[in-house]
């Protein structure tokens, strides 16, 4: 793809939406959009995401991301790999402060002293002083102690441990008893997100209440969705992959994908899905098709 192509509008029109130029040595890496969260804080429109690496790979691919203009890192408790993750970030050379580090609370640690101390694990392997992005994990309705999480979470950023405070897989029904019971909305919701998921009807729910929507899985675990001949036709008139095609159909959904790759090859790829638009066609043709979760659901899912 030609790497000085103009970049288009704001993704969806969002008005929350800019795009940033990252400099590295005096030269651009790359430019990104940057959305703006309903606590006032800077989201990268694109992260990495760093499930299942362990610690090794885990620290060289964070490294190697941020030295190619990646600026949000993925990463959870249950990961078992934050210790890599937060070797990669000291590694790379980048300022601190333009690095979006996030993790997420495991399910074994609901409730609110204990996602204090939860908190507190994290961070220490993670090696740092602050968490830019605290998200509970998983809702685990039958254990029913999300909202005591939630309130510890809000006293984290009270205290300036953690910069912004999200979910992961929550509902719209999770979401508004959070609401009800705290008065604070989540700044993010990570969920399942991928042509054969698009979740029309939740994202409309976070563009409602101003949530910005992350997608995890956003190549649907690559596979056969990389090799449908609708998106292949897409890439060949972009010249560019199956894998940018899907991505930048995240990217015009308003969405923040956090595809994983330990390949620099391929990080480089998935970072660049910035210079080129689909068009409305394309766009419902990437997503046109039978509709299947690749995951957990919500409603029933647990993890400990």
């Amino acid at each position: 793809m030609n790497a000085a192509a103009p970049f288009p509008a704001a993704p969806s029109g969002n008005p929350h939406c800019s795009y940033a130029t990252l400099e590295r040595e005096g030269q651009t890496v790359t430019s990104i959009p940057v959305h703006t969260l309903n606590d006032g804080r800077k989201l990268p429109g694109i992260g990495l995401g760093t499930w299942p690496m362990d610690d090794g790979q885990a620290e060289q691919a964070v490294a190697e991301a941020l030295e190619l203009g990646y600026r949000l890192v993925d990463t959870a408790a249950d990961y078992r790999n934050e210790t890599g993750v937060g070797r990669g970030v000291a590694r790379a050379g980048v300022a601190r402060e333009e690095i979006v580090v996030t993790t997420k609370l495991p399910g074994r640690h609901h409730g609110y002293e204990e996602t204090l101390a939860s908190f507190e694990e994290s961070r220490r392997r993670l090696g740092l002083d602050y968490v830019d992005l605290y998200l509970i994990h998983w809702p685990l309705p039958r254990v029913d102690r999300y909202v005591d999480s939630w309130k510890a979470m809000v006293k984290l950023r009270e205290d300036g441990l953690v910069r912004s405070i999200g979910v992961s897989n929550f509902t719209p029904g999770h979401i508004d008893r959070l609401e009800k019971e705290t008065g604070v909305l989540p700044a993010v919701n990570q969920i399942e997100l991928h042509p054969l998921l698009p979740q029309d009807e939740l994202r409309a729910f976070h563009a409602d209440k101003g949530i910005v929507t992350e997608s995890w899985s956003p190549l649907g675990r690559g596979g056969d969705l990389l090799e449908d001949p609708a998106i292949g036709r897409i890439a060949e008139a972009h010249g560019v992959t199956p894998g940018q095609v899907v991505l930048r159909w995240h990217v015009q959904l308003g969405a923040v994908p956090v595809p994983k790759s330990a390949s620099p090859e391929r990080q480089r790829q998935n970072l660049d899905v910035f210079g080129f638009e689909l068009d409305a066609d394309e766009v419902r043709a990437v997503a046109d098709r039978t509709r299947r979760r690749l995951g957990g659901d919500p409603e029933t899912h647990e993890e400990f």
